[in-house]
């Protein structure tokens, strides 16, 4: 099972797309490793650079609709690949959120309220946050500020993280 906790990168916008994810020229790309260089290169948003933004992040804080647009599944690759296994949002493009599920990674939906609440206390601080699947919770702290926030996966969802995704929990399931 992937690790889903660690520094949080906060993206206080909607409608983040998979080539702004991923931009198309690296789809040619034979490994997922090469994609990780190229995350949110092409991520239009106000003070964010992704050379400096993105170092050390482990999980993504978004607003609603992330990961709309094309259906490949590049998007999570380019994320697992610089070390993101969890985005946590308001709402996902449902093809991206299940892309996430079949590579063993968390696309986790909390509501606008809790979202606006994290925006409002952590953005632009030093955030972590800790991920109980067992208590489906997340506990974000940044100093002494602490803030638990409940999250809902339906069973398959479950065994599909924990099998480590699709491919995994199929050999699992059906050898």
């Amino acid at each position: 099972m992937k690790n889903f906790s660690g520094r949080v990168l906060f993206l206080d916008r909607g409608d983040i797309n998979t080539d702004e994810i991923i931009p198309a020229k690296y789809l040619t790309e034979i490994t997922r490793e090469a994609l990780g260089p190229h995350l949110l290169e092409d991520l239009s948003l106000e003070g964010f650079d992704p050379a400096k933004d993105l170092e050390g992040k482990k999980v993504v804080v978004t607003r609603e609709n992330f990961g709309c647009g094309s259906s490949r599944e590049h998007a999570p690759w380019a994320l697992e690949a610089r070390g993101i296994n969890i985005v946590i949002a308001t709402s996902f493009a449902r093809i991206f959120r299940q892309n996430m599920f079949n590579c063993g990674m968390l696309a986790v939906e909390i509501p606008s309220p809790a979202c606006d609440d994290l925006f409002q206390r952590f953005s632009g601080k030093d955030v972590s946050v800790e991920t109980d699947l067992d208590a489906m919770k997340f506990i974000f702290s940044s100093g002494s500020e602490k803030i638990e926030i409940p999250f809902k996966l339906s069973e398959f969802e479950k065994d599909l993280i924990k099998a480590g995704g699709w491919v995994e929990y199929a050999d699992a399931k059906y050898r």
